[in-house]
């Protein structure tokens, strides 16, 4: 059984009647702001760096890095592979707001391993419109890991590649482990 931290299990976890998930988070963004308080920062991240990863609900990356509001730009994705828009949001981060480190993080049991670009045709028969995206699926997480690097490394649009590293995410102990560019 699949369980969110921030919800109790069992009845006292159900969703009222009536109730959606995004009601729910609506409601959770009124106590938010009920103690909120503006912490006085601009869009600039603390640490200068950009950390682009998968969407995986089981990376809080956050927590896995020791980071706080304010550190880090993070660009999330399916995969979290670097794509044209990726690119687009690390340029920005980049060159106008202050970023010169590119951390690119991936993770095991990823659900784009069990992707094919065959997922394309299946929605063009479902739909009658082919995605102008790639998937981006993958088998070998290191070598996806690789890719992303030097998709980076190679963009003429990004200032600072030379500080560009990639990791895999262990989903079950937590640790990062480097994936060496070569």
């Amino acid at each position: 059984m699949t369980t969110s931290a921030a919800v109790p299990t069992g009845s006292e976890g159900a969703i009222p009647a009536g109730d959606t998930v995004t009601d729910r988070l609506v409601e959770a963004n009124r106590r938010y702001a009920e103690a909120f308080t503006d912490p006085g920062m601009d869009a600039s991240p603390v640490l200068h760096v950009a950390v682009v990863a998968c969407m995986d609900a089981r990376l809080d990356l956050h927590k896995a890095l020791g980071l706080q509001l304010g550190d880090c730009h993070t660009i999330r994705n399916a995969g979290g592979v670097v794509t044209d828009d990726v690119i687009r949001s690390l340029t920005i981060s980049q060159r106008k707001l202050g970023t010169r480190s590119i951390v690119l993080i991936h993770h095991t049991g990823c659900g784009l391993e069990a992707l094919t670009e065959d997922f394309r045709t299946e929605l063009e028969m479902e739909v009658g419109q082919r995605p102008s995206w790639a998937v981006e699926s993958f088998h070998d997480v290191d070598q996806d890991v690789r890719q992303s690097m030097q998709r980076v490394r190679t963009s003429p649009f990004l200032l600072h590649t030379d500080d560009v590293r990639g990791f895999v995410f262990d989903v079950r102990t937590g640790l990062l482990r480097e994936v060496d560019p070569a």
